[in-house]
C-alpha cells in the first residue's frame, strides 16, 4: 500500500475518495490530433457516485492526425465494391480511403449519397 499524501488525506476527510495513479503517460485522442502527456500527475477521485480523473503537470506533445494513419485496403473489398457499383478500381480505392475502410460508406460515396 502506498503512502497517502497530505492533500489526499484532506480530500478523504471531506468524503471524497482519492487515489493517486502512478502513470507514465496519458494519451488523449481527438478527431484531429493526438495529445500525449509524459510523466503526468494523475488523480482518480469519486464523490457521490461520480468519478473524475484529473491529469496535471508533465510534458505535453500534440501531434496532428493525418499522414501517419494509413488505411488498409483489402483487394477482396475493392473487388466486392466494384461488383456492387460498377465503378473502376481507382475510384473504389479512393472511396475506401475517404471512408476509412468502411465498405458501406465507400459504396454510399460512390453512389453520390455521401460526400
Amino acid at each position: 500500500m502506498m503512502k497517502v499524501p497530505k492533500d489526499l488525506k484532506a480530500l478523504q476527510r471531506m468524503g471524497i475518495k482519492a487515489e493517486k495513479i502512478d502513470a507514465l503517460r496519458v494519451t488523449i485522442e481527438t478527431p484531429d490530433e493526438i495529445i500525449t502527456i509524459e510523466s503526468p500527475m494523475v488523480m482518480r477521485t469519486s464523490f457521490a457516485g461520480q468519478e473524475a480523473i484529473v491529469v496535471s503537470g508533465g510534458e505535453t506533445k500534440v501531434e496532428k492526425k493525418g499522414a501517419q494513419q494509413k488505411v488498409e485496403i483489402k483487394d477482396e473489398d475493392v473487388k466486392f465494391i466494384m461488383e456492387q457499383t460498377g465503378k473502376p478500381e481507382n475510384e473504389v480505392r479512393e472511396a475506401l480511403v475517404k471512408a476509412n475502410g468502411d465498405i458501406a460508406k465507400a459504396i454510399m460515396i460512390l453512389n453520390g449519397q455521401e460526400s
